[in-house]
C-alpha cells in the first residue's frame, strides 16, 4: 500500500466543490480544508505507485478548481497506538528495576 499526501492550491471560489469532488474519487480517503499556504490536503491510498500516479494525474488533476499541487509520498506511517507502544518498550523493565 502506498500513501501520498497531496497539498492543493484551489480556485478560492471553488474550494468546497473541489473538496467534494476529490472525496468522491476512488483512492482518495480523506480531504481536509486547511489554513495556511495550501487550501486543501488530500490523502491518497493506492495498492502501488502506478495506481497512485493514475489517481493523481488522470483523475485528481483533471478536476476543475485545482490550480497547483505538491505530492508527498509517505515512507513510513506511525499512529498514536504505534508511538505509545514504541515509547513503552523497556518501560516495564525499568519499573521492575526501581
Amino acid at each position: 500500500m502506498v500513501t501520498a499526501i497531496v497539498l492543493i492550491h484551489a480556485d478560492r471560489k471553488m474550494i468546497n466543490e473541489t473538496a467534494e469532488e476529490l472525496v468522491k474519487t476512488e483512492g482518495i480517503s480523506e480531504v481536509y480544508s486547511v489554513a495556511g499556504q495550501w487550501d486543501l490536503v488530500a490523502v491518497v491510498r493506492a495498492k502501488d505507485n502506478e495506481l497512485l500516479a493514475d489517481i493523481i494525474t488522470n483523475h485528481m488533476l483533471r478536476l476543475p478548481g485545482i490550480l497547483k499541487t505538491e505530492t508527498l509520498i509517505a515512507f513510513r506511517a506511525l499512529s498514536r497506538y504505534d508511538l505509545e507502544r514504541l515509547f513503552s518498550i523497556g518501560f516495564e523493565h525499568r519499573e521492575s528495576i526501581d
